[in-house]
């Protein structure tokens, strides 16, 4: 363990010698101080297709933290890089399982999780594997595509609107970078509504990424809000 104090860059730097060395080094920064390190992500590491592991402490909103401790925009600046594998838990059995895959995989991985309880969501056990989301339940009506620990939220919304009449599915998409664009692909050609959500800046966010891969797909995008 290695504590740099308040030098993000030099961390990063310091683990891409690390893994240039055969080392599975883990670097751990709130998610707002990375971007600090923007240079040595995609020089150092990123560019390299270094094995190096993100960890992005208080990812989305940090409450009394304040807004500069707010972390919403590394969706935005890490799906950029080349090589890098960019994940979101949905809740803590995801967290645990990412971990071990990026720790497995031979490329830069990113990891966001919040300043919030952990929670797990009950569901069947599903693998984890590079690009692949999950079907919580499929909706007639329309889809949520969630990425992130705003999971929770999202099927308590499903479920009010059950009572409501109107049957609303919702995918666990775990990964904005590669997306699992069987499944999406599926509900955008198929949900007379698709909405997703993150806790991140909108702008070059996860929906992005969905926009971005529907216009490649040629997909109609008018039943898509994020």
């Amino acid at each position: 363990f290695f504590d740099t104090g308040i030098c993000e860059a030099h961390a990063v730097a310091f683990a891409a010698g690390m893994a240039k060395s055969g080392m599975r080094p883990i670097v751990d920064i709130y998610s707002t101080f990375l971007q600090r390190s923007y240079d040595q992500i995609f020089q150092e590491v990123a560019l390299q297709n270094l094995p190096v592991t993100f960890m992005l402490d208080r990812a989305g909103l940090t409450g009394p933290d304040g807004p500069t401790h707010h972390g919403t925009h590394d969706l935005a600046y890490l799906r950029v890089f080349p090589n890098m594998v960019v994940m979101a838990p949905g809740d803590a059995r995801d967290l645990l399982a990412m971990v071990e895959l990026a720790l497995q995989t031979q490329a830069p991985c990113s990891i966001r999780y919040p300043k919030t309880s952990a929670i797990e969501i009950e569901r069947p056990n599903a693998p984890l594997r590079i690009g692949e989301a999950e079907i919580l339940r499929w909706g007639d009506d329309g889809m949520i595509i969630c990425l992130g620990t705003l999971l929770a939220n999202c099927l308590q919304a499903c479920e009010r609107l059950q009572k409501e009449g109107i049957d609303v599915g919702v995918i666990n998409a775990r990964f904005a970078k590669p997306l699992d664009q069987d499944l999406i692909g599926r509900a955008l050609r198929t949900a007379p509504f698709v909405i997703t959500v993150e806790e991140a800046a909108l702008m070059g966010g996860f929906g992005s990424a969905v926009l971005e891969f529907a216009n490649e797909a040629r997909i109609d995008t008018q039943h898509i809000r994020r």
